[in-house]
């Protein structure tokens, strides 16, 4: 998202040739529209500059998956089969419902039933391409079905496959978790990704996120998945509502990039995680 919300043939140039200048080793692919994804272009582009990539989508209201399970399976395994094609190791972000995705009511058991019927179909799938399937918890505003990590952890250990994983981000763990440490610890077997994100969504270092609690805590269960920072410094105009983000949450882009991966470097180093 630093460079492109549409992953076409100029928005994964622009966005693999930025991560790999800035000396990353993995990058975010998001797969909003998959008609718009040439998968064997992105996969010589990643090849090509080193990077390992992981793909993360939302879904829109069509395949919510607490309504339509099976809308939601055949979107999700398509999306599975165009991560494959690109060599992406793993599918995740809100991988059961969209960002705006609330009843009013707390999570009934019917809508669990049917988020784990869609996940665990496509769950297979992803076994079945040698894929990972992450689950990532969100806040209360955005969603009703996963807002904490012992929720993330219930759907995982309900769907009951080895390649589900917890996919945490601190953004929402500000708000949903009773200590950010303890969110950490909550999902520790199942943790494997966490999207490093500031209170604000902008730069890492220049907010309110405990991040000596995050490192400590993830040091403390001796974490070896991805960390990967996440913030909306360009998030356009069209997107703004999916995700109430009304201002720009820092200066420009290489703001983002230059002051937030060296502070999140520095305390993965700091806690011994690099």
């Amino acid at each position: 998202m630093m460079w492109t919300t549409v992953w076409d043939h100029a928005g994964a140039e622009r966005a693999i040739v930025g991560a790999a200048h800035h000396g990353q080793d993995l990058i975010e692919i998001p797969l909003m529209d998959l008609s718009s994804v040439d998968a064997m272009h992105s996969r010589s582009l990643l090849e090509g500059h080193g990077l390992r990539a992981v793909c993360s989508l939302v879904l829109d209201e069509p395949v919510w998956a607490s309504r339509r399970p099976d809308a939601a399976a055949a979107h999700l395994i398509a999306a599975l089969d165009k991560a494959a094609e690109m060599g992406a190791e793993a599918l995740t972000g809100v991988t059961y419902g969209g960002t705006h995705e609330r009843t009013g009511f707390p999570p009934t058991e019917a809508e669990y039933d049917n988020l784990t019927r869609a996940l665990g179909a496509a769950a297979r799938h992803a076994g079945s391409l040698g894929l990972q399937l992450g689950i990532e918890a969100v806040n209360r505003y955005e969603s009703h079905l996963v807002n904490s990590a012992e929720q993330a952890v219930a759907l995982v250990e309900r769907i009951g496959r080895d390649n589900v994983f917890v996919h945490l981000d601190t953004f929402h763990m500000t708000m949903e978790e009773k200590g950010i440490a303890n969110g950490i610890i909550a999902a520790r077997e199942h943790l494997k990704y966490m999207h490093m994100s500031e209170s604000d969504r902008g730069t890492p270092g220049y907010g309110n996120v405990a991040w000596d609690a995050v490192f400590a805590a993830l040091a403390a269960i001796g974490f070896k998945g991805a960390l990967t920072l996440e913030s909306f410094a360009k998030m356009p105009v069209s997107m703004a509502g999916a995700i109430s983000t009304w201002r720009p949450t820092a200066r420009d882009g290489d703001d983002v990039i230059g002051d937030g991966v060296s502070f999140l470097r520095n305390k993965a180093v700091q806690y011994g995680l690099a």
